[in-house]
């Protein structure tokens, strides 16, 4: 369980720097984890699909609130792979599982995340969809590619 964590939260931290820097080589947007943590915080309140996150009430400390959520998100992630790859995946790890995961990753932000912030299936309703699903799926690659690669530096 430790290893899973520490490869989920690996990842997560390779997938922050992988984000930092396409915005300080081209200026892709930085995610903003304030309107993640504000979606968060409003499915305490019951409230699963936003027409506009943005536009929702905010919530105190919801940049906090959106760090940790995706930190504990990359965290279950780790533990999925782990759980996939099977007993002996953390003493000698394949691509597979960790791929599969971090791929399967990115359906979750196309079809939970983004409707439930108001851009609609895998974004659909920005202007620049198909952008940010070619961004997600690289970025997502990027965090299989560290789940893998941590795991076979602590193997």
């Amino acid at each position: 369980m430790v290893q899973g964590l520490i490869i989920g939260i690996g990842a997560t931290i390779v997938f922050d720097l992988w984000n930092l820097l396409l915005n300080r080589l081209f200026g892709i947007p930085l995610p903003n984890w304030a309107m993640v943590g504000r979606w968060f915080r409003h499915l305490f309140r019951g409230r699963f699909l936003h027409e506009d996150i943005a536009r929702a009430e905010p919530v105190p400390d919801e940049l906090g609130w959106g760090w940790a959520f995706h930190y504990a998100v990359g965290a279950s992630f780790g533990l999925a792979t782990v759980a996939l790859g099977g007993p002996g995946w953390t003493s000698s790890p394949t691509l597979f599982p960790a791929m599969t995961i971090g791929l399967g990753t990115v359906l979750l932000g196309w079809f939970v995340l983004a409707p439930g912030m108001g851009a609609g299936i895998a974004a659909r309703l920005k202007p620049n969809a198909n952008r940010i699903r070619g961004l997600n799926l690289l970025a997502h690659t990027v965090f299989g590619l560290a789940m893998y690669g941590l795991a076979r530096l602590i193997s």
